[in-house]
């Protein structure tokens, strides 16, 4: 069997720009979408990526906020609609949501002739070319190129009362979520004591009447600038050495508060908020490339050349948030998609493959 031109690895908004960039330049693509196992369940990384666990999305291009429910009851298959929705879920009646913007990329993939295949890539061997991708379901296959877009995971306390609230009043993504009529004008609570939670923070008070930062220590870790933008601003109150205990809420009102706990002599305290914010770090999906890529002090894979998407090996190139520690958005993972795929066919052209 001849190998693959392109295996793009992952199907979030950086894989299936990839895909789609790749299918028109008739480089045939095979995407890894992902298995559809507990597991990835759990930890959220099942098919369609970060996005298949979000709700509204208003930030990227061309889904503004109003009424499009019409086009996309036609737009989206007729078995999957509303394939998202669950019981707590109700279906928003304006923009689009995650899960949808996320089909549409996958049904866009496919139209121009992409191939899927819903299982993992479990191990690669990227010191042999053409390279060979071994997945959960026991398949092997050679590839000319591969394109590696398999994301970064939000890190979350592990709470159960966290996890029944996710998308409704819990969230990983300040910039993303933040802006949403449920977080205007009233309270909002951030955990973490990092930069990030302090730029989480600062962000959020332009939305919430308050921002609660708790921090399970007596001291910030995030930089000295960054702590005093935290110490210093009017809507942002500390609540040192302590821990969320409880994500308090309802079916009807998603999060209605936080019980947190103090680290020192145990007490307990409820705060009224209509969000939490976890800024603990995210966690790349780069386990299964077991030292076959060069990877950053962060575990995410490092970008070898400027303004391109080439990796340590050539050949392979890595697109969205598993190379990206910084912006984290669904429109940069898109971007370097297709810049990906291009990298890919000019590879591939280069070494006169296609």
């Amino acid at each position: 069997m001849p190998a693959e031109k392109v295996v793009i690895i992952g199907s979030g908004p950086a894989g299936w720009t990839a895909a789609i960039y790749a299918a028109r330049a008739n480089l045939e693509p095979l995407v890894f979408e992902g298995a559809l196992t507990a597991a990835n369940q759990q930890q959220g990384t099942t098919p369609l990526g970060q996005l298949f666990l979000t709700t509204e999305v208003e930030n990227f291009p061309s889904w503004p906020y109003g009424d499009t429910r019409q086009y996309l009851k036609t737009a989206l298959p007729a078995d999957n609609q509303p394939f998202w929705v669950q019981k707590d879920r109700p279906q928003p009646t304006h923009g689009i949501n995650g899960p949808e913007l996320m089909e549409l990329m996958r049904q866009q993939a496919r139209q121009f002739g992409t191939r899927i295949i819903t299982d993992d890539i479990v191990r690669v061997e990227f010191n042999k070319h053409p390279f060979i991708l071994h997945s959960l379901g026991g398949q092997q296959v050679e590839a000319l190129s591969v394109v590696v877009a398999t994301g970064a995971r939000a890190n979350y306390l592990g709470l159960p009362s966290e996890d029944r609230f996710k998308n409704r009043g819990v969230s990983a993504c300040a910039v993303c979520d933040g802006a949403l009529p449920r977080f205007r004008n009233k309270p909002i609570v951030v955990v973490g004591g990092g930069d990030s939670a302090v730029e989480e923070a600062t962000y959020l008070t332009k939305f919430g009447s308050q921002v609660y930062m708790a921090h399970r220590r007596d001291a910030l870790r995030a930089s000295k600038i960054m702590q005093r933008r935290a110490l210093e601003h009017p809507k942002i109150k500390m609540k040192w050495n302590t821990e969320v205990e409880e994500v308090l809420g309802d079916d009807t009102n998603g999060v209605t508060g936080v019980r947190l706990e103090s680290t020192t002599n145990g007490s307990k305290e409820e705060v009224a908020a209509s969000g939490l914010f976890l800024a603990i770090g995210h966690t790349p999906n780069t386990a299964f490339l077991e030292g076959q890529l060069e990877l950053n002090v962060k575990g995410y894979i490092s970008w070898t050349t400027p303004q391109r998407t080439c990796t340590s090996v050539e050949g392979v190139f890595a697109a969205g948030d598993v190379a990206d520690d910084y912006y984290r958005q669904a429109v940069t993972a898109a971007g370097t998609g297709c810049m990906a795929a291009l990298d890919a066919e000019r590879w591939l052209a280069h070494h006169g493959w296609i």
